[in-house]
């Protein structure tokens, strides 16, 4: 049993680990290869390049690298086609995948594609075009399915590993006690994203959101987890530029759930991160920022559908917490918003119970069915 991957950033990768050991214990002779990072390395992928060279956001910022992706795409399906998997995943990435997909299905190989682009926000007339892409789509979310549906469209929901992963109740002291953060500090959570051009174009304005914050609260601490060594030094560098003295930032290597768990509130970049800091049933705020030619497309051309950007919205269906997008998303109304959170506690506590009733449809053992749906996928091919 050959089975080939794709992964194009950490939170992929985190996926693709889980689900290469679930598949290993349907099929333990099974040899795994593909783009992976180092969670997939770990799990057993026999790595051809890493996920970090497709991490790259935006309809501007992709342009830049497209020669470059173009190229390794076209030398990347041609080796998956010649080693001749039983199947090919494709993990999040759709911009990647969905092309790589699309052309070994036309080649008589198998196909998959874990974790649905946002059909329920960018035109879900694309559906069907991401089933001529792939045999089936795997979902993370409940409400994505039955779009599918209305196109013909195989697709499972197998809910959200990280669901499954983080607890309902996280014991909040016992991180802080970690962590060395005193039991009855005032703490943030910042978290400017994963990507340096995110880092680039987030914290500066998160960081002065929160010299803001300190005028009111004077011993307010900041946890600000980096994904990786580059990010570390993006951090350490915006931070050495700063000439606030009563900042009293942290930055920690890795450990973003951590960071969350340990704070009363977490100012954040929309994305995978708004989901977790929701499991870790933590207030937040959502700031973000894209490049302005990416923004002018999407506004131009109406490409945003949803009401909502951040997943906890999203799947509460109104706005939970606070979304400050493009010029909206400014120090002044970060602080104001950081504020609410940190200084009304009944607030807090109403938004608590909303965030487990979401978590508690998200736990599915998500790794096991999205394993199952593979393995039933590979059975029905084998009995053609």
């Amino acid at each position: 049993m050959r089975i080939a991957l794709c992964a194009g950033e950490a939170s992929g990768d985190l996926l693709g680990a889980g689900l290469i050991e679930e598949l290993h214990k349907r099929f333990p002779d099974a040899e795994f290869a593909g783009i992976g990072g180092p969670k997939m390395r770990a799990a057993g992928l026999d790595a051809w390049h890493d996920a970090q060279e497709l991490a790259v956001m935006g309809l501007a910022e992709v342009l830049a690298h497209l020669p470059r992706l173009l190229k390794l795409r076209k030398a990347f399906r041609q080796r998956v086609l010649d080693w001749q998997p039983d199947v090919f995943i494709g993990i999040d990435a759709p911009d990647f995948n969905l092309g790589v997909e699309k052309w070994l299905k036309a080649r008589g190989i198998s196909t998959v594609h874990y974790v649905s682009p946002s059909v329920w926000a960018w035109r879900e007339s694309r559906a069907q075009r991401i089933g001529e892409s792939a045999d089936r789509v795997l979902c993370l979310f409940p409400m994505e399915p039955p779009i599918y549906a209305r196109h013909s469209v195989d697709a499972v929901f197998v809910g959200h590993p990280l669901a499954d992963e983080i607890p309902f109740q996280p014991d909040r002291l016992a991180v802080r006690a970690r962590l060395s953060v005193p039991a009855d500090a005032k703490v943030l959570a910042v978290l400017p994203g994963s990507r340096l051009g995110e880092i680039q174009r987030m914290l500066p304005v998160f960081l002065e959101a929160a010299s803001l914050l300190t005028k009111a609260t004077p011993r307010l601490q900041l946890l600000i987890p980096a994904a990786n060594r580059e990010c570390r030094s993006a951090i350490d560098a915006e931070l050495a530029t700063r000439r606030d003295a009563s900042l009293n930032a942290h930055v920690l290597d890795g450990d973003a759930q951590a960071a969350m768990i340990a704070s009363d509130c977490v100012l954040l970049a929309s994305g995978t991160a708004a989901l977790e800091a929701m499991l870790c049933k933590r207030p937040m705020v959502i700031g973000h920022r894209i490049a302005p030619l990416t923004y002018r497309i999407v506004k131009a051309f109406g490409l945003l559908k949803s009401a909502h950007v951040s997943l906890p919205n999203v799947l509460a269906g109104e706005a939970l917490v606070p979304e400050l997008l493009q010029d909206d998303c400014t120090p002044d109304k970060l602080a104001a918003a950081v504020s609410h959170w940190l200084g009304d506690a009944a607030a807090v506590d109403a938004l608590l119970p909303r965030f487990e009733a979401i978590h508690r449809e998200l736990k599915q053992d998500a790794s096991a069915r999205a394993a199952d749906a593979i393995a039933s996928m590979l059975k029905t091919d084998a009995t053609r």
